[in-house]
């Protein structure tokens, strides 16, 4: 079995630094006394969906031979009213500059990330609803 390990040290106010296998991030937040010094954990796991799906659609469009560019990934998510709050609803919308006729490899390479591949994704949608949108440019 496979598994994870990180290290997460307080550092002062509200803010705690993390360690992942020789990464450092700090993680913070505005409200409670913290400062802002790095984004919160709930934003920090948006920026986590994002990075699989992109490393998968990366991936499957080089090993399809895809040429494109402009690549971003926006993810908006809505947050329930009660606590924990958690995401009740995830938007992933994939910005992106290809060939017209490379659009339906683009979809299957989406498509693929977010059935098979994006274990981040698969995680989301154990509590909630994940779209995707691509949008060409």
């Amino acid at each position: 079995m496979n598994k994870h390990f990180i290290t997460s040290s307080y550092v002062a106010g509200m803010a705690f630094s993390a360690s992942i296998y020789g990464h450092k991030i700090i993680m913070d937040t505005p409200d409670e006394g913290g400062s802002d010094s790095g984004p919160s954990p709930k934003k920090l796991i948006l920026a986590s969906l994002a990075g699989c799906t992109g490393i998968d659609v990366v991936s499957i469009l080089n090993k399809m031979k895809v040429p494109f560019s402009d690549l971003t990934i926006n993810v908006e998510a809505g947050l329930t009213d009660e606590h924990p709050k958690i995401y009740k609803d995830v938007i992933i919308n994939y910005s992106i500059k290809l060939a017209m006729e490379d659009r339906s490899k683009m979809e299957r390479a989406v498509n693929l990330s977010q059935e098979k591949y994006c274990g981040v994704s698969a995680m989301f949608r154990a509590f909630t609803t994940v779209e995707s949108v691509i949008t060409y440019i």
